[in-house]
């Protein structure tokens, strides 16, 4: 496939790098020569500088014979231009990211897809319904949910109260009927393995487990994890991110949004009418104490600075608050994150990735999300007539090494995977994939 990513900012970075690693034709272009240089040496794919919304750049990128344009500069009015241009002269598909909730209006994404934009993006949009999933799910690292919930993806951390640690995986059914629930991946000393029967479960393992509804409950048994309040919600740092999160839940729960620059004050203030706002710092502990840190069931930091949300964390943590939320957008700082004890990690560039990837792939993918703390990825693929995963048993069809399938969705019916278990046509199947077998299992589907 012929890839156009036009924008080497942060998103369209980590976007060149994931798909750098497939066969792809990937060209990059920006304005900005050392933002093109930093990703050529990294990556070591053509880049072209200049402006993506320039009839003669996008020439120079022989747009005509690009399968899919991905405009991610920091401007949206770029992106939507270069899109409406990318698809007059002849690109196959293109998405453009986009900093308003203006065009994720049903009325105006017919429009813009008329224009020729098949996809909109708007990653801090993405990363807070993120958040709010988070929240509503205490007691959990993450969580995905897949075919509107049928299916979801858990990650828990064993820690001394579970009842597994130290017992093979096979095992497992001597706690809990294992019909509602599979674990798919480990993820220990910052190595992710597909487990196999005889796999010890040990402390601090992060573990990811494909569930049904039934089975919600029982992980939370079998890993020793109770589901916290969440009556009580403070953030830090009134970014879009945490504007848009404290705005999804402040008519359900109690809200409480720090901000220290008071110019943000008076829109916070307009935009959240049922938040309480507090302009302080929030790494003074008697800002967090006038906050009702004391209280707390959830403390979520989304200044948009790594560092600032990670340490505010622990401090939280500290004073006494359950559970922690940060969000980290330095990669190299995610897993210093989750050695310190911060519960949920949220990486907008991650999010955005998992939403486009669904369109680089030759099979039909409903969801792809890219995870905190591992290079695998979760996907749900639903079947083709004729595929080759409909002509075996799971355990007959020679999968490459490093997938796993957790769950079926078939119509309202929900099937946890297991060896026997026989895949149909038109069924969605979420699996578990690290990155060197991603591409490989399409060709299944």
């Amino acid at each position: 496939m012929k890839i156009v990513i036009a924008g080497a900012g942060d998103v369209g970075k980590y976007l060149a790098k994931m798909l750098n690693k497939e066969d792809h034709d990937l060209i990059v272009i920006d304005k900005n020569i050392k933002a093109l240089t930093q990703i050529y040496q990294l990556n070591d794919l053509l880049t072209i500088q200049g402006d993506c919304s320039s009839f003669n750049v996008l020439k120079e990128a022989s747009i005509e014979q690009c399968d899919l344009f991905i405009s991610l500069t920091n401007n949206q009015d770029t992106n939507i231009l270069s899109c409406i241009y990318a698809h007059k002269m002849g690109a196959g598909k293109t998405i453009a990211r986009v900093d308003s909730m203006e065009y994720l209006h049903p009325i105006h994404k017919v429009s813009l897809i008329k224009f020729g934009i098949d996809k909109i993006i708007y990653p801090e949009y993405i990363a807070a319904r993120e958040v709010v999933g988070v929240i509503k799910q205490t007691g959990t690292s993450e969580v995905s949910e897949f075919s509107g919930g049928k299916l979801a993806l858990y990650v828990l951390r064993l820690d001394q109260n579970s009842p597994i640690l130290n017992r093979k995986l096979k095992e497992i059914k001597e706690f809990s009927s294992s019909e509602n629930f599979r674990i798919v991946a480990i993820t220990r000393e910052d190595k992710t393995i597909i487990p196999r029967g005889d796999d010890l479960l040990k402390e601090n393992d992060l573990v990811y487990i494909i569930t049904n509804q039934k089975g919600i409950k029982e992980i939370f048994n079998i890993s020793g994890k109770t589901k916290l309040d969440n009556n009580n919600i403070i953030f830090l740092g009134a970014s879009r991110i945490g504007i848009k999160a404290a705005k999804m839940i402040e008519g359900q729960l109690k809200v409480t949004l720090i901000e220290k620059d008071e110019d943000k004050i008076e829109n916070v203030v307009n935009e959240l009418s049922k938040t309480t706002i507090i302009n302080g710092d929030g790494k003074d502990v008697n800002i967090l104490l006038e906050a009702g840190i004391e209280k707390a069931d959830v403390f979520v930091a989304v200044t948009g600075d790594s560092e600032t949300n990670i340490l505010t964390c622990i401090l939280a943590k500290k004073l006494g608050v359950p559970r922690t939320i940060a969000e980290v957008e330095n990669m190299d700082y995610i897993e210093i994150a989750n050695k310190m004890g911060i519960d949920s990690i949220v990486n907008k560039k991650l999010s955005a990735a998992s939403t486009i990837y669904t369109m680089t792939m030759g099979a039909e993918i409903s969801s792809i999300k890219c995870l905190t703390g591992t290079d695998a990825e979760v996907l749900e693929f639903v079947v083709s007539e004729d595929a080759l995963v409909t002509k075996a048993r799971i355990k007959d069809l020679n999968l490459p090494e490093g997938v796993i399938i957790g769950g079926i969705v078939r119509g309202n019916k929900t099937i946890i995977a297991v060896g026997d278990t026989q895949i149909k046509p038109k069924d969605k199947v979420v699996l578990f994939a690290l990155p060197s077998a991603i591409f490989k299992i399409a060709y299944y589907f």
